[in-house]
């Protein structure tokens, strides 16, 4: 038995219409089980409970136990000074207000039906690994329920990104076109450099950025140098030379902060090394001005990937690191990559930017984001086992969301499929 079963109890109304008896033998009528709660403070808001006839309006607290009130140090907490009623499951103890006053305790173990206890110890049954735990009903839920709550859930998802992003705006003084740069280059250093490369885009002015870009070997020497890529002492090739010397100068000029550590080339392949992300970024900088109002005006796919039509410098032409030559092959941005790029940034930022000046965002961002493949990965292989289909990449969004926040911590209760599960025919 867990708490979150008395939220569902009590949120979804299964106590309305019944008679009910307080722990002290009072009559209780549910007129209104108040305002969910998700931040500190009691359970519920503003519920409206009828005890022994006299309508009482305040908050709700739900526990397993009584004693749960003490345990929490709720009896000292000026918040729960309003509550009107208390939600166990058990009533081990009597609990009192900070004045003396009995606070009205419902016990629910006689009142929750044997089916919906059956129901919900099933969800849970841990006697085997499960991918979810709804899996034996996941392919047969109502199609137009999984699909209402898979496009809330990517909302969701966005909303969550939006977080991120409001914050780096904070940072930066709403710099969006520093914040664009921030973000891209956190997925241009992929899962392995990702966090190491946002954090030194996040050092490095974006203005630095604008002066140095009239020349792609500068700008190429600010980010190979700022991103810890020339910390090499045994090469004497000659571009790599050139762009250490530049860089040298550069990190004097613009007093820059030298990197501490170096980006990973184990564990990934050749085309997805940083030095050949790097050449990709300054070529993207070398040759899009004001990216950010590009990108905020365009709403059709085939335009977003004409913009990031780019490749590396002639020199990653045969090169996939400083000094050694390799089979010559053009090193341009893939369809795939470009995708993950759209995903990850450009309409998390299309949302965050249209919400901060009032646009509609909605049916545009939706359809843009429904042109684009499903994701592959773990989670959608999962999925796809159970026998749902992926069908674009806003489902594959919204599933990783459902698995990560809802599924993977067990949160079934406050999903609208585990609900479902739950509510059938109670």
């Amino acid at each position: 038995m867990k708490e979150d079963l008395l939220h569902f109890i009590w949120g979804q109304k299964k106590l309305h219409g019944r008679q009910l008896t307080s722990t002290a033998n009072e009559a209780i009528t549910i007129k209104a089980p108040g305002v969910p709660n998700q931040y500190s403070g009691p359970d519920f808001f503003n519920a409206q409970i009828a005890i022994d006839a006299q309508i009482w309006v305040g908050n709700v607290e739900i526990h397993l136990k009584s004693s749960d009130w003490y345990a929490h140090h709720h009896q000292t907490d000026s918040n729960y000074d309003n509550v009107i009623l208390h939600v166990v499951w058990e009533d081990d103890i009597a609990v009192f207000r900070k004045d003396g006053s009995l606070i009205p305790t419902l016990e629910l173990k006689d009142y929750v039906s044997k089916e919906l206890l059956e129901r919900y110890q099933n969800l849970f049954e841990k006697s085997k690994p499960k991918f979810i735990n709804c899996e034996k009903d996941f392919a047969q839920m109502d199609s137009f329920l999984v699909e209402h709550w898979l496009h809330r859930l990517y909302i969701e998802r966005l909303e969550e990104k939006s977080k991120r992003i409001e914050v780096l705006l904070k940072k930066s003084k709403n710099d969006w076109e520093g914040v664009l740069f921030a973000l891209l280059a956190k997925n241009f250093g992929s899962k392995v450099n990702g966090d190491f490369f946002l954090d030194r885009a996040l050092q490095l002015e974006y203005s630095i950025i604008r002066k140095v870009s009239g020349s792609l070997e500068d700008l190429e020497s600010l980010l190979f140098g700022h991103f810890g890529l020339l910390e090499v002492d045994d090469c004497t090739d000659h571009y790599f030379l050139r762009l250490q010397k530049e860089y040298q100068y550069l990190s004097r000029k613009f007093d820059l902060l030298p990197a501490l550590s170096k980006p990973e080339f184990f564990g990934l392949r050749p085309p997805n090394f940083p030095t050949i992300r790097i050449s990709q970024l300054a070529q993207l900088y070398r040759k899009k001005q004001s990216l950010f109002a590009q990108l905020m005006e365009v709403d059709v796919l085939e335009e977003i990937y004409s913009i990031f039509d780019i490749a590396s410098s002639f020199y990653w032409n045969d090169h996939f690191t400083f000094g050694k030559k390799s089979k010559k092959s053009k090193k341009k941005l893939s369809k795939s990559f470009m995708d993950l790029l759209v995903i990850n940034t450009i309409v998390p930022l299309k949302f965050c930017y249209s919400r901060r000046v009032g646009l509609d965002w909605n049916d545009d961002l939706i359809s843009l984001i429904s042109e684009i493949k499903k994701e592959q990965n773990s989670i959608i292989k999962g999925f796809e086992n159970l026998g749902s289909k992926t069908k674009n990449a806003m489902e594959s969004q919204a599933k990783i969301q459902l698995h990560t926040q809802y599924c993977s911590k067990n949160k079934c209760l406050r999903c609208a499929l585990g609900t479902h599960l739950l509510n059938r025919n109670t």
